[in-house]
């Protein structure tokens, strides 16, 4: 879809005086984070996304793909097809030099200095400045420099082993990736060429223990995502035979990972890790009141958050705290495993989201459909000259309201 999906949209004043005329609808059910095979997905296409969120009276979707925004058009036209509001994201994996020295993790669990970052709300069509499409071009290329040399080291470790399997990297890449190529793609191929060699589930259990080396799988032959799991744990991360550690120069700083963002017309957005079991916390994330302060020190006013991977006592409490202080928040599956899990947002434990949840959510998801309506129309968005604007924070929640229902009118 070539043209912006609000084309036909009166402007704000007329949109708000017909949506004070609609009669009050239930709380809708909205997930604003999922990956698409543009980057890694659990979905085989981003169709399968629409109808399960059909299925699963899902109002609102997010596509959220890391570096790329190449998946905006088909996502829109199947939002348009499916009536099912669409958000455009994006997601970054940065790195802040002097917290990987310092041995603070952010969110991630197991690399310090290394910090997930998404993007809300971008320009639909998708656009940005020759240099940042530039920028992402490069850090696409080293990302899957890095993938073709594991592709390398195992095919080596494959012929030492005399294991009948070999891989054409920009062949695997072809067949199950769209662009960005990375480790979980090998795992899948990994997966696919035992499948294909052994045809009985003891002979591929005997493959899999054969190429770990022994050591006995985990996973249920019929577990896809977790035998890939398993394979990534093995071969492809730290100590594996196909490991190849990143390169620094496949990251950006926080800093230009925010232009980038702010370039091509989002919304700057922490994604939040929070609880990862037994009440662990990152170091970054520990205190709540302490990230908030580097949050907006930062000029970060929206955070985002996957509640199923949280104790959902911990979740509430943290997500009130944040909605109290302005926060623009939303909540999302990711999708970003082999293991496809329901569209629609449940808490840890598969616990349904309470109303209050369910309104903060609501209302973030407003502010960001508000902000792409606006710049859709050339108009000023959440943000001026970067900074949000959270003293008008419920205009844009109105305002997103009214976008959202015309949408699905």
């Amino acid at each position: 879809m070539n043209k912006s999906i609000y084309s036909g949209f009166p402007n704000s004043e007329e949109l708000l005086r017909w949506f004070k005329k609609q009669p009050q609808k239930e709380l809708p059910n909205i997930n604003g984070h999922i990956h698409t095979p543009h980057s890694f997905s659990a979905f085989s296409e981003i169709v399968q996304a629409f109808q399960m969120a059909k299925e699963e009276n899902v109002s609102v979707l997010g596509i959220n793909d890391f570096y790329t925004t190449d998946g905006y058009d088909e996502f829109a036209e199947l939002a348009v097809q499916n009536k099912v509001f669409p958000l455009f994201n994006i997601e970054f994996m940065g790195l802040q030099n002097d917290l990987q020295k310092a041995g603070i993790r952010v969110n991630d669990p197991s690399n310090p200095g290394r910090t997930y970052f998404s993007g809300k709300g971008l320009c639909q069509p998708g656009q940005m400045s020759e240099k940042s499409a530039i920028k992402i071009k490069n850090l696409i290329a080293e990302s899957n420099r890095q993938t073709y040399e594991m592709i390398d080291k195992l095919n080596v470790y494959f012929s030492e082993k005399e294991f009948d399997i070999q891989f054409e990297a920009k062949e695997v890449q072809n067949k199950i990736a769209k662009g960005l190529f990375r480790e979980r793609h090998i795992a899948q191929a990994v997966r696919i060429a035992v499948f294909e060699k052994e045809k009985t589930d003891l002979g591929r259990a005997a493959l899999f223990n054969k190429i770990f080396d022994g050591k006995e799988i985990k996973s249920a032959i019929g577990d896809n995502a977790g035998l890939e799991n398993e394979i990534r744990g093995n071969l492809l991360k730290s100590g594996g035979a196909a490991f190849v550690p990143e390169d620094p120069k496949a990251f950006l700083s926080l800093d230009e990972v925010m232009e980038l963002i702010i370039d091509a017309g989002g919304i700057p957005c922490y994604p939040v890790l929070l609880d990862f079991g037994d009440e662990n916390y990152t170091d970054y994330e520990e205190d709540k009141g302490k990230l908030l302060e580097t949050l907006k020190s930062k000029n970060v006013f929206s955070i985002e958050l996957i509640p199923a991977r949280n104790n959902y006592k911990i979740f509430r409490n943290f997500v009130k705290y944040f909605n109290e202080k302005g926060f623009v928040i939303t909540f999302g599956t990711e999708h970003n495993t082999p293991k496809l899990d329901p569209v629609k947002v449940y808490g840890g434990g598969g616990v349904d989201l309470d109303d209050e949840m369910k309104q903060i959510n609501y209302e973030g998801t407003a502010v960001i459909a508000a902000h792409q309506y606006l710049k859709a129309k050339s108009e000023e968005g959440y943000l001026k000259d970067g900074t949000a604007k959270i003293d008008e924070k419920d205009y844009f929640v109105e305002l997103g309201k009214a976008v959202i229902a015309k949408f699905l009118e």
